[in-house]
């Protein structure tokens, strides 16, 4: 893949918990198109992933949560699993950096279960999304058009389905930070 993010910058928001492909395939997919890719987490040295039916490998926390701003970055993705999004919906400091990435129009893509983030945010409401299929409702209750589709991009908010998305995922999130970034230079 072309380097065709170079001098960008994303945030992966990510705890204890995370499902272990979808930090890491966007991650890797990302630094391979060129961008500074950082995990941010509320918690601090590694935090573990959640891989199948057992805890995964842990990954490195590049900024501790309580340090990061939306200023220093041109992307958030959000991975899923069951515990990742479900621990950071409660937390304050999770929620108020992702409504800055959104109030300042930048990139924010969701996968599988982070989509309750986006709920949890009010991103959710008018948009057409998608999400892993057990949350499929909260995201139509959340007042989001659910369409049943690997990626699904409206207004610069990128979400996914499950692991089995995760290249037409990444792809999507390199496209939007790189639209982003032409409409940023205009």
């Amino acid at each position: 893949m072309a380097a065709k993010l170079n001098g960008k910058r994303v945030c992966i928001l990510a705890t204890n918990g995370f499902e272990q492909s979808e930090l890491e395939v966007p991650r890797d997919r990302l630094a391979e198109a060129g961008a500074e890719v950082h995990v941010v987490s509320p918690e601090a040295g590694v935090i573990r992933g959640w891989d199948g039916d057992d805890w995964g490998r842990s990954v490195k926390v590049d900024v501790a949560l309580a340090g990061a701003n939306d200023n220093d970055y041109d992307a958030l993705v959000l991975p899923g699993g069951q515990i990742n999004p479900d621990l950071l919906r409660v937390n304050d400091d999770a929620l108020a950096l992702i409504k800055a990435f959104y109030a300042a129009g930048k990139p924010i893509a969701a996968v599988c279960h982070a989509p309750w983030l986006l709920i949890e945010t009010g991103i959710a409401a008018g948009r057409k999304m998608t999400s892993y299929h057990s949350i499929r409702q909260d995201v139509i209750n959340a007042g989001a058009k659910w369409q049943d589709q690997e990626v699904v991009s409206d207004g610069g908010i990128v979400t996914s389905r499950n692991p089995g998305d995760l290249e037409a995922f990444s792809k999507q999130i390199i496209e939007e930070i790189r639209e982003a970034g032409e409409s940023a230079a205009v």
